[in-house]
């Protein structure tokens, strides 16, 4: 988690809740990106002794939001499953296309944001005994995971990203160590690059005695290795040799209690997260890769969108379609700061012998691990403690990275990009490109201006309101 989860569950009465849960407390975090320069350090505290999240078995987290939504009033189904989303287009419904949807969906709102046509209701399944029905509705948000029900099967807007498409295997552990016992950073979750440049792994300390560890590899990679290995049992332990400080941290104690799980970690996003009467959220939406944890922080800020701009709408603030593209955006622009932290992460760990987010004479990434901050906190959506023209000078520092492919005129930053920046063959798609020019070009403009919210960020002259109950969207006073 981020210190920014803590923000959003101060807004609804839960962070006591996971206070005294018993959590392990997460003070920040520590990267090792290569052998040479001594690890990176997001330290949460240094902006105030409150700025901490937290390590959290997800089942358990899980559990505490979806009890919350029950005791605040919403009404929960547990174990049912949406299959089925029905639209009311009259147009798409002559088409004759499955469940209303016209094969062609339109997108008249701004180019981006699609509009199929009014979703109304929803065929729902129990799984526990196949029982089924329909639900009608004002309103639908798409938090199904990366099922993304209406990504995929009605907008079929998904797109994967090609520089990222991993692999995770982890287990969890008894009788690890602790990293930075006796200091500010004791037991923080530690992250490190392999050395064979094909990934990273993972420390990170649970309040139930156990650790979690695991492997994010390159798909193509791992699939070789696995080839080349007796077993899975094998694989994984041959892929934590390439993380020796990992290693020493578990030490001859650390004792693996549990099977080895796996996941494909395939970078995704969509062209647009919503259309009228319809908000997308979370991994429905888009995801990005573990590395920084950056999806719980997306899924809760787009949560936290949609409400807002229903509300906007519900409230006659503004209309449906300009709500519409507001999430959108909004969705749109949180996706993209993380993609930038973390292709730039990914540059380095897959050139450990270039200075890539350093200069040739730093032997740590201090001076990256600052311009980091305002994104890996979630500082960048969560709070107004960050100045527009702070953020902007993050995302110019980040996207030297990827010169000559944002920055045409390149020789006149030569002097401000640490040494090593270049561009990487493959590790950015055209698709990535754009997304990125797009985020640089919205922080090249003049939009500076202290607005208490959950963002820094003007989207389409329009900020939050975010009072309880009163949730809206209001212009921005023009000075």
């Amino acid at each position: 988690m981020l210190p920014s989860f803590r923000h959003y569950l101060k807004f609804i009465d839960l962070h006591t809740t996971f206070d005294v849960h018993g959590f392990t407390r997460k003070n920040g975090a520590a990267f090792k990106m290569n052998p040479q320069n001594r690890e990176g350090f997001t330290d949460f505290l240094a902006v105030g002794e409150e700025n901490y999240a937290w390590n959290v078995i997800r089942s358990e987290a899980d559990e505490l939001l979806f009890r919350h939504a029950e005791t605040s009033g919403a009404k929960v189904y547990d174990g049912v499953k949406v299959s089925t989303v029905v639209f009311q287009s009259e147009e798409a419904q002559q088409n004759g296309h499955v469940d209303g949807v016209s094969g062609e969906t339109k997108s008249n709102i701004d180019g981006k944001t699609a509009d199929p046509g009014r979703a109304v209701s929803a065929t729902w399944v129990k799984k526990q005994d196949g029982s089924s029905g329909v639900i009608r509705f004002d309103y639908i948000v798409d938090a199904s995971g990366r099922t993304g029900l209406l990504s995929t099967k009605y907008l079929k807007n998904r797109h994967f990203s090609t520089a990222l498409k991993n692999v995770a295997h982890w287990a969890y552990f008894t009788g690890g160590g602790l990293y930075g016992a006796g200091s500010r950073r004791a037991n923080a979750p530690f992250f490190e690059a392999l050395r064979d440049e094909s990934g990273w792994a993972w420390f990170i300390p649970l309040h139930n005695g156990t650790h979690s560890i695991g492997v994010v590899r390159n798909q193509d990679v791992a699939t070789q290795k696995k080839k080349e290995a007796d077993s899975m049992q094998k694989y994984f332990e041959t892929a934590l040799d390439l993380a020796p400080m990992l290693k020493e941290l578990l030490g001859p104690e650390g004792e693996q209690v549990s099977t080895i799980h796996a996941a494909s970690d395939y970078s995704y996003h969509a062209k647009s997260y919503a259309f009228p009467y319809a908000r997308i959220v979370g991994d429905a939406g888009c995801f990005i890769d573990p590395f920084f944890s950056s999806g719980v922080h997306l899924a809760v800020t787009g949560a936290l969108s949609a409400a807002t701009t229903i509300a906007a709408s519900v409230r006659g603030d503004c209309d449906e379609a300009t709500a519409a593209k507001w999430h959108s955006n909004k969705i749109r622009e949180g996706y993209a700061r993380f993609l930038l932290v973390v292709l730039s992460a990914y540059n380095q760990m897959r050139h450990q012998n270039a200075p890539v987010l350093s200069d040739l004479d730093e032997d740590n990434f201090d001076r990256a691990f600052a311009f980091f901050r305002p994104v890996i906190q979630g500082a960048a959506d969560a709070t107004d403690k960050l100045s527009q023209a702070e953020l902007a000078k993050t995302v110019d520092f980040l996207t030297r990275a990827f010169a000559p492919a944002f920055h045409p005129d390149e020789e006149k930053h030569e002097k401000t990009k640490p040494a090593g920046f270049q561009q990487v063959p493959g590790l950015v798609s055209t698709e990535d490109v754009e997304v990125l020019k797009a985020l640089r070009a919205h922080h090249g403009k003049d939009t500076t201006g202290g607005i208490a919210n959950f963002s820094t960020d003007v989207i389409d002259g329009r900020v939050p309101r975010l009072e309880r109950g009163n949730l809206t969207l209001v212009p921005v006073p023009l000075v």
